[in-house]
């Protein structure tokens, strides 16, 4: 095939680019106000029918702002193993983008995305004339007003370079990374090419081994004591438990609804809060990212009793946290939440998987590897527990699940989930062959259910949401008993906006500011002032601000520790508005 530069230009001319908007790839795509995002999105259309041309597979773009205010929007690229695109790949993206004319996006385009590929995927059209038809795009968005005219755009993009386009509709995230792969890895073939995996297919695979898991007796020898993380005699199972979830207004509300029926008969009942039916706002006063750092009950929340067992999604449903109402204080006021955040699904994943594998016989432990992996932002409490407790290894990566995922892909049992939520457990192919040897063992079938109940191309919320409930109700606990793992250490983070957030860069894991000159000199002189004092700031990955967290002993010198490291941000960093 050559490409056919006349198409993309006349589909190109229908979404021309703001002359003042310059947008960036982040650390999940890009993500800006809706408004501006329709040339954005149609290029990334051609980007994704290119790599699907490139790969000879099939690729998907999700159109979402995540936990962003309903007036953004975004999209993300998804490649044909249900991964993110490779970050290789980013700064092509952004040129793309970035292109102020029509011509410049053809040549970008054929030099810098097609490029030498285009001979040889000439030589393949012309041996298989109908080979772009073939390849498919798979496209969702959440529930955003905007969403319908994003989605038209992406669908133009695609179809200019011959490639078909299948809009999924409404569906989240994690549900978009499970079809992309599916439809690349299953065995449905239509006549003119393969046919778009049904989302049933999801549900079929998560929860059917979810149900799976509930009518299974316990995995032998697992009943030791709660304290060493091992599993008690089961007798509290199968007691009913109500779980309130706070669907952010987003798209999980509507995807969720499957599981009320299957999980109401097994003993878990589901009450949906915040579904967009009352009238709220997505993400506001609700959703992952605001109970995670706001630590107050969502709205929509009033009438739920202190100590309740209670989630929270975000937006697209790729993001989780747990939590419990707490009693209001005397004299009125809301009374905030005991939470558990990412670290402690984390840590709670961790040590069911460490149980289990403790239970395979040795031939399938030789040469395994299973690893926990962090950002800058897991308290130093769950590292401690991970290190000294637990006895896994940890590893360290920047901020941003695309470095998580690949970190985690280097061990055999890969488990991350970020601070705010997004998180998953993967599983080597290699593992999964050997408990495949070993199935009449207890430990391994649990396992290889395991395996499906969480979703293996991404971090997903309702994919955790079976994982947790199905643990705690292997130990017989409810929240308090999850929450006493360990105890936090009282933390705080903080947002300022800046004049340019490349101003600062960072290095050991977003740990360590390496400019501007004397930052990172002033951070380490205030934290040695607070006992178990830890530091650091950040450029966010999606708009013009510097992230600062900041922990310490107790609750009333973190915040006093983030507020004192964000003056000399402000001051070091070209702070706009109100000194911290």
């Amino acid at each position: 095939m050559s490409l056919n530069a006349e198409a993309v230009r006349a589909a190109s001319s229908a979404f021309r680019k703001p002359p003042d908007f310059h947008p960036s790839y982040g650390t999940a795509g890009f993500r800006a106000d809706a408004d501006l995002l329709a040339s954005t999105v149609f290029r990334c259309g051609l980007l994704a029918a290119a790599r699907a041309l490139l790969l000879g597979a099939h690729t998907g773009l999700m159109i979402t702002a995540s936990h962003n205010p309903v007036v953004d929007n975004g999209v993300k690229m998804v490649d044909p193993d249900g991964g993110m695109m490779p970050q290789s790949f980013e700064p092509v993206a952004a040129e793309l983008a970035n292109c102020a004319n029509d011509d410049d996006v053809v040549a970008v385009l054929r030099d810098r995305v097609l490029g030498a590929a285009l001979p040889a995927l000439a030589a393949s059209a012309s041996a298989s004339p109908q080979q772009p038809q073939h390849l498919t795009v798979l496209v969702g968005h959440d529930t955003r007003p905007s969403a319908p005219q994003l989605l038209a755009a992406a669908l133009s993009g695609v179809r200019a370079l011959g490639v078909r386009a299948v809009s999924c509709g409404l569906v989240t995230t994690p549900q978009l990374h499970f079809l992309v792969h599916a439809a690349n890895h299953g065995s449905s073939r239509a006549a003119d090419g393969p046919a778009a995996p049904q989302l049933q297919l999801y549900y079929d695979t998560l929860v059917g081994a979810f149900l799976q898991l509930s009518q299974r007796p316990h995995a032998e020898d697992l009943n030791g004591g709660a304290g060493s993380g091992a599993y008690g005699s089961g007798t509290a199972e199968r007691k009913a438990v109500v779980l309130y979830v706070d669907c952010a207004n987003g798209v999980g509300a509507q995807q969720l609804g499957p599981l009320v029926p299957a999980l109401r008969g097994v003993g878990i009942e589901l009450q949906l809060r915040n579904t967009g039916a009352g009238g709220g706002t997505l993400n506001l006063g609700c959703g992952a990212d605001y109970v995670q750092k706001e630590r107050m009950p969502p709205s929509e929340f009033g009438d739920v009793p202190a100590g309740a067992r209670c989630c929270s999604l975000d937006g697209d449903a790729d993001r989780l946290v747990y939590f419990s109402p707490l009693a209001a204080a005397a004299g009125g006021g809301g009374g905030g939440v005991s939470l558990l955040d990412g670290d402690k699904v984390s840590m709670l994943a961790a040590a069911y998987v460490r149980d289990l594998m403790g239970q395979l016989p040795e031939e399938a432990l030789r040469g395994i590897r299973v690893c926990c992996v962090q950002t800058a932002y897991a308290n130093g409490a769950s590292t401690a527990y991970l290190r000294d407790v637990l006895q896994l290894p940890a590893v360290c990566t920047p901020t941003g699940v695309k470095f998580l995922h690949e970190a985690a892909h280097d061990a055999d049992v890969g488990i991350y989930f970020e601070s705010n939520g997004h998180g998953t457990v993967l599983f080597s192919q290699e593992l999964l062959k050997r408990l495949r040897a070993v199935d009449s063992n207890a430990a391994a079938k649990e396992l290889l259910l395991l395996a499906r109940v969480i979703n293996q191309t991404v971090g997903d919320a309702i994919s955790g949401i079976l994982l947790v409930e199905h643990i705690l109700r292997r130990k017989g606990w409810g929240l308090p008993e999850w929450q006493a793992l360990y105890s936090d250490l009282p933390s705080r983070q903080v947002k300022l906006k800046v004049a340019d957030r490349a101003i600062i860069t960072t290095a050991d894991a977003e740990r360590v500011c390496v400019t501007p000159a004397g930052l990172q000199d002033a951070i380490a002189h205030i934290v040695q002032e607070f006992p178990q004092g830890r530091a650091f700031a950040r450029p966010s990955g999606t708009e013009d601000a510097v992230r600062v967290y900041a922990e310490a002993a107790t609750q009333q010198a973190a915040d006093e520790l983030a507020r004192r490291v964000a003056q000399v941000v402000y001051d070091l960093a070209g702070g706009l508005g109100s000194r911290p």
